[in-house]
């Protein structure tokens, strides 16, 4: 099955980096104020949710999902587990990091919801590549400045980190003491960071 993208309303300022992660079967979701991204990322929507009070229904030829003003989930968390019910495991969210902390802090979040299903999150902005390390051992390359591990859970146990400038083996780290922050790959190296227990977000900074 083809990867679920899924858009939402906050600012995007380097259209072209994002579009170069997008494929042609990509199933695209576009999450209410989402649409003010419609012409830049020149792709066709696959579906349309939302309430439609950040941004006018545009009333195209395309599956569309009028949700409550007034609800639990927000236009992104409902995209994600419709696309669940449809069977999607690989997600990518872009347009979901912007002004507002309360949304973005949410948003992130969101990574953990496919995670504890077995399937598969990241999200993009123009700044960032974030995703959900478990125990299967990431890789990151040289072309990213820095990563940060945090932990958003509250348990994170065995870390284990290699091809850094600083590693750690078995470590622990908590959500009262985040001291993953800013790490480095060594030059000509591919780092790779796990986790036994628990998880980590891992940030991933260009």
């Amino acid at each position: 099955m083809s990867r679920c993208v899924i858009v939402g309303g906050a600012d995007i300022h380097n259209y072209g980096f994002i579009r170069e992660k997008l494929c042609a079967d990509d199933h695209v979701i576009f999450c209410d104020s989402g649409l003010k991204h419609l012409k830049n990322l020149q792709v066709q929507p696959s579906l349309i949710v939302g309430d439609f009070d950040s941004h006018e229904n545009p009333h195209l030829d395309v599956e569309t999902i009028v949700l409550p003003c007034e609800k639990d989930d927000t236009d992104t968390v409902f995209a994600v587990k419709e696309a669940i019910n449809r069977g999607f495991v690989d997600f990518l969210l872009i347009g979901v990091i912007g002004a507002r902390l309360d949304h973005t802090l949410g948003n992130v979040s969101i990574l953990l919801y496919p995670n504890s299903l077995g399937k598969k999150g990241c999200i993009i902005d123009d700044y960032s590549e974030m995703e959900i390390v478990t125990d299967k051992p990431v890789p990151i390359t040289e072309k990213y400045a820095f990563f940060s591990l945090l932990n958003v859970t509250g348990c994170a146990r065995g870390i284990t980190i290699t091809g850094a400038k600083y590693l750690l083996d078995n470590a622990e780290i908590t959500c009262e003491y985040q001291y993953g922050v800013s790490n480095e790959v060594l030059p000509g190296q591919t780092a790779y960071v796990s986790v036994r227990e628990g998880c980590l977000l891992l940030i991933k900074d260009r």
